[in-house]
């Protein structure tokens, strides 16, 4: 009946026959096609760093995959079905080696059960993997001692004696400037340590093969200077660049076996095992079918759009691995995002320190998509985050459960509210001419409360149009922490929209303009919590679908393409019956402790 009393009431409007025709009002304008991203021939490939696999996983671990799996289904949104993401484990190297010794097992088979734990992890968090590599793989192995012989090909391996400050622990050498003497307050003893990691080095002397790093100073500074997006956040970069500038040394490349069995041994060399960082680094091509496929053009999932690593493995990732390619004249990766760590009771989340959450309780405790918009809400790209249960619980209940999930019940699942009415009456050319009319004439509403209703009604509507191209700004960049906040926000702004709008009563006004305004700013609403659905499934993954579902959207209208006002009409929910009751999409936790 209320369908056909405003339907009744919008033909009674005093409007010229011409204006029938469909109109293209400010508020109604189309982004679709602007918002379609520009066509790609390479598919986009993103890359978590490999794991090592001397130790469970940690929350970690978990934001690290969780920031790579969203930079993954974001581009999937934006219509690239051949999005790639690549994770896995780290699995050779002395520390292993000695790991597994400790606990008494058969190397391979300890790191089968640590391998085990991260690719479970993978899917306990929703992560949307495309491969799970391992450094102990078969197709690994022959990409490595490829890669090792092309070098050496061109010349830029050598056999000498190294001598140095080396850390079991880091997997690395450091020079004497990087080090430092300190005491030990748990035993009094005095001991030599990484500056930058804290933990023990001592005193190397043997032959390997060396890799000429200092061959490619210029060139990275030169690759570095001329890319200022390159990395993310840019001050990290900047303290790169300066370590370039301030001299780069060559570097051992491998290890006497009789010291380090476990590993990829040197071409033609049983002597010597290839360095971790070595070969570690090389899984990322491994994945783009290297040695057998080429690696460039537009049929090669190579080089990496970005690679999400932890701010402690920087040097690695930016010296090392670009300058490795640069000796095989091969692309480099396009960017880094490197992102800072988590902290408890403000110390840095390691397995060597022992504070380190274990992933799968918090997942089984708040829910994956509780954890996972909190870590990229409030996890750190540029400084440390701390971690604390409170703030997780915090967070989902009064962005996620009390608002957001609120605002959908209220609009979707109400007794008082029709929300497929409003859409189909928005889709109509009669009421988007009134609303035309309004807008530019206010004074045509005889109640000045429903002008300012409009105004602010015009404002949400310019919120909601820009926030797809807000988000994708930030998204490019990219920066996850800012996208998802600037979807919090415009969650907060419609939910004390709404609230203002009072519309429960409007709706069912016998006033043809009240009625009239209340629906439009209804379907305003129902746009924005569309809109925002479709932008939080790269973030949110499960909850996003709950939420479209429970809007009945269309499977094929969830695309990027479709997050500016206007682009469907087809969706909605009719009001519930008196004493129908539904399930809500965020139930409140047990505890917030």
């Amino acid at each position: 009946m209320l369908q056909c009393r405003v339907s009744s009431r919008l033909n009674s409007v005093r409007v010229r026959p011409s204006r029938l025709a469909p109109p293209k009002p400010r508020l109604f304008t189309s982004c679709v096609q602007s918002r379609l991203p520009a066509t790609k021939t390479k598919p986009y490939y993103v890359t978590s760093p490999i794991f090592y696999v001397n130790a469970a996983p940690h929350a970690g671990h978990l934001y690290t995959l969780v920031l790579t799996d969203t930079l993954k289904r974001w581009n999937r949104l934006l219509g690239d079905d051949r999005a790639t993401l690549l994770t896995g484990t780290d699995e050779h190297g002395l520390k292993i080696q000695k790991a597994a010794q400790k606990a008494g097992v058969d190397v391979k088979t300890f790191c089968d059960e640590h391998a085990q734990q991260f690719q479970s992890l993978c899917v306990a968090a929703n992560i949307d993997y495309d491969r799970f590599i391992r450094t102990t793989d078969s197709d690994h192995k022959i990409a490595v001692e490829h890669f090792w012989n092309e070098l050496s090909r061109n010349g830029y391996i050598y056999e000498a004696k190294h001598e140095g400050w080396y850390c079991v622990s880091d997997e690395t050498f450091y020079p004497e400037t990087q080090v430092a003497r300190v005491l030990d307050p748990s035993d009094g003893v005095t001991k030599t340590v990484s500056k930058e990691t804290g933990k023990v080095v001592e005193w190397t002397s043997e032959i390997n093969y060396h890799f000429k790093l200092s061959s490619f100073q210029d060139k990275l500074l030169t690759h570095y200077t001329s890319d200022p997006e390159a990395f993310v956040p840019k001050e990290r970069g900047n303290s790169i660049i300066k370590e370039i500038e301030s001299g780069l040394k060559d570097l051992s490349i491998s290890r006497p076996s009789s010291r380090l069995t476990w590993g990829i041994r040197v071409p033609g060399d049983d002597t010597q095992t290839i360095y971790v960082w070595l070969d570690a680094l090389i899984n990322y091509i491994t994945m783009a079918g290297y040695p057998s496929k080429q690696c460039s053009g537009d049929d090669s999932l190579w080089p990496p759009d970005c690679q999400v690593i932890g701010k402690d493995i920087v040097r690695f990732h930016t010296i090392y691995w670009p300058a490795f390619l640069m000796a095989l004249n091969l692309p480099l990766p396009r960017r880094f995002l490197t992102h800072a760590h988590w902290t408890m009771n403000s110390e840095k989340m390691s397995k060597s320190a022992g504070n380190g959450v274990n992933p799968f309780f918090a997942i089984d405790r708040f829910g994956v998509d509780a954890i996972r918009f909190y870590m990229i809400h409030e996890g750190g790209i540029d400084d440390d985050a701390s971690y604390d249960n409170s703030y997780i619980a915090r967070t989902y209940t009064s962005m996620l459960k009390n608002q957001f999930g609120n605002l959908l019940n209220r609009v979707f699942k109400s007794t008082k509210i029709n929300s497929r009415q409003a859409i189909k009456l928005a889709s109509q050319p009669a009421l988007r001419n009134d609303i035309k009319q309004y807008i530019e004439n206010p004074k045509l509403l005889q109640l000045s409360q429903l002008q300012s209703l409009l105004a602010e009604t015009k404002i949400q509507y310019e919120l909601i149009q820009n926030l797809g191209h807000e988000v994708q700004t930030h998204m490019s960049y990219p920066n996850p922490r800012a996208a998802i906040q600037a979807i919090s926000e415009m969650i907060r702004q419609t939910n004390k929209f709404f609230d203002r709008a009072q519309l429960w009563d409007r709706l069912y006004s016998q006033i043809t303009e009240e009625a009239v305004v209340a629906h439009y700013c209804l379907f305003i609403t129902t746009e924005t919590l569309r809109i925002i659905s479709i932008l939080l499934q790269p973030f949110i993954p499960g909850k996003a679908k709950g939420a479209l579902n429970m809007m009945h959207v269309s499977d094929s209208k969830r695309t990027f393409a479709q997050t500016s006002i206007g682009a469907d009409f087809d969706y909605g929910t009719e009001s519930l019956l008196p004493g129908e009751r539904v399930e809500g999409l965020f139930p409140a936790l047990l505890s917030e402790d």
